[in-house]
């Protein structure tokens, strides 16, 4: 995918948000995570830190491109924890999955979850393993799945890395009332991960 038409997947899809936006950081921050993102056909497990590590009885299934947006409501005291609200786009700009939050029947986050265009689905367990590599950007994750549905592109998916994140982090300044909703422009790869020994294409 050209660099040029990731920038237009952002103006695309962040367009509205920026707007009602005080400033252009995030569209800053999002054009410049268009330009410096990695393909998203790349299998190969990416280098990270340790904490985030999968190990070796783990092989990638699976890499996306994320763009969208992390949802933070204000509680009156701080932003409460952050839900996805994002697509992923394969190496040619295709949108091949969904990727939002999961909420049990009394309200609260179950985890973030993954569903491909043909079905499947991977809900990841909370909590994460994170580690800050960028101060300005959300943290790079390992989920290990919780539950997978269906066959095909996240059948059998055992752990979940968030990477080379940008943007995606919490309004600085207080909300004015609670309730209030904030979407905050983010972009990562992620990778999806079975066990070495699964054949399941």
């Amino acid at each position: 995918m050209m660099r040029n038409s990731r920038i237009q997947w952002a103006d695309r899809l962040f367009g509205s948000a920026v707007t009602s936006l005080k400033s252009g950081t995030a569209l800053l921050v999002c054009a410049a995570a268009m330009l410096t993102a990695q393909a998203g056909t790349d299998n190969r497990a990416p280098e990270v830190p340790d904490t985030i590590k999968v190990g070796d009885t783990n092989m990638v299934s699976f890499h996306g491109f994320g763009v969208g947006f992390q949802v933070y409501t204000w509680n009156g005291v701080s932003w409460g924890g952050p839900i996805p609200d994002a697509l992923l786009f394969d190496n040619e700009g295709n949108v091949v999955a969904t990727h939002f939050g999961v909420f049990a029947a009394n309200g609260s986050f179950v985890g973030p979850a993954w569903q491909s265009n043909s079905g499947s689905k991977v809900v990841g367990k909370l909590p994460p393993a994170a580690v800050i590599v960028n101060s300005d950007a959300i943290p790079w994750l390992r989920l290990e799945s919780s539950v997978t549905e269906g066959s095909g592109t996240f059948a059998n998916t055992t752990f979940i890395q968030r990477v080379n994140t940008v943007g995606g982090k919490s309004p600085k300044e207080n909300g004015t009332f609670v309730g209030q909703v904030a979407r905050v422009p983010y972009t990562a790869d992620y990778f999806f991960y079975r066990a070495a020994n699964d054949t399941n294409d």
